[in-house]
């Protein structure tokens, strides 16, 4: 890899960060992020980044606020250092699922996010499997957005999940439905769709099940779970409905309130996640969770745009 590249990290994914450092074969670059005796976040660069293609990797995951801030005072301090560029690597963007005004006199969160990211000094921005794929629009930069899909399918297909008669492909929600043809299509199985109507924010009823699923291994597909209301909700209605196991995949996750017992209590055999958020000490502990490592994408996608090569081959 060229010297003219440096790789820097805050304080939420120090697992991934490394993990990208290794694939790339480069030392993290030094800085010193912590806080001051009041509270407010602390940054010192320890190296020179003066043009140079500089990457700031950290995920906007709990605490989101905190992390947020790291993010944003380290793209300060490298535009300062005069930077050849600076993307911000935000492998979980937080704030995503605040994409539209829901109620009168509502913010849109996740636009707030992308002007701060782009007033620090942000060249551009990478991020993986974004709740709303029209957040890429609220940025007057490059945005660069990549998927967890290579890493999941490889997985699906060494699980067994090769004969198309034997499975189905459900989206947990109407709004997951594209996500989740996408993955039938490639591993040519049948798709079905779980009907919710959620009353209040991390809270959702099941009404209905789309397809049929009778003894077959159902494949809950979702882009993050936080409270896994949904998903175990739609566990349940497939176990209604005569499947005979299922297993759940997410890209993101979040993992927050009640979701590990939730996990744990729910017919879900097992729950696949990616690295993009560490899971706490209940989510490593929980037998039921396996965790796959996007490093590898992660780090393909920062050498490419350091070339300037495309990245839509990744996911051909």
């Amino acid at each position: 890899m060229n010297h003219d590249i440096k790789i820097f990290a805050g304080n939420s994914n120090p697992a991934l960060v490394g993990a990208i450092c290794e694939t790339l074969r480069i030392p993290l670059s030094r800085a010193e992020v912590g806080t001051f005796s009041d509270g407010e976040i602390s940054v010192e660069i320890g190296e020179n980044a003066r043009g140079l293609d500089c990457f700031v990797v950290q995920s906007t995951c709990r605490p989101v606020n905190d992390n947020l801030m790291e993010m944003l005072i380290m793209i300060d301090a490298l535009k300062r250092a005069s930077a050849g560029s600076i993307t911000a690597v935000i492998p979980y963007y937080g704030y995503a699922r605040q994409d539209r005004k829901v109620a009168p006199r509502t913010p849109i969160t996740a636009k707030l996010c992308a002007d701060l990211l782009t007033a620090a000094g942000s060249s551009r921005v990478l991020s993986m499997d974004m709740h709303a794929g029209q957040i890429q629009g609220f940025f007057d930069i490059p945005f660069d957005h990549l998927y967890a899909a290579p890493v999941l399918l490889d997985h699906m297909r060494d699980h067994g999940f090769t004969d198309p008669t034997q499975f189905v492909m459900v989206s947990p929600d109407a709004g997951g439905v594209e996500r989740a043809r996408a993955y039938s299509k490639r591993l040519g199985s049948t798709l079905a769709i779980v009907d919710k109507r959620r009353t209040q924010a991390n809270v959702a009823e099941v009404m209905n099940l789309i397809g049929d699923v009778r003894d077959r291994d159902a494949v809950l597909l979702d882009d993050m779970v936080d409270t896994a209301g949904t998903l175990t909700q739609a566990a349940a209605a497939l176990q209604a409905q005569g499947a005979r196991r299922i297993v759940a995949y997410a890209t993101h996750g979040v993992l927050s309130g009640p979701a590990i017992e939730r996990i744990v209590e729910s017919p879900i055999e097992r729950l696949v996640v990616t690295d993009t958020i560490p899971l706490s000490r209940e989510g490593r502990a929980c037998p039921k969770i396996q965790v796959l490592s996007v490093a590898k994408l992660f780090a393909e996608a920062i050498s490419r745009i350091h070339r300037a090569d495309s990245l839509s081959s990744l996911f051909v």
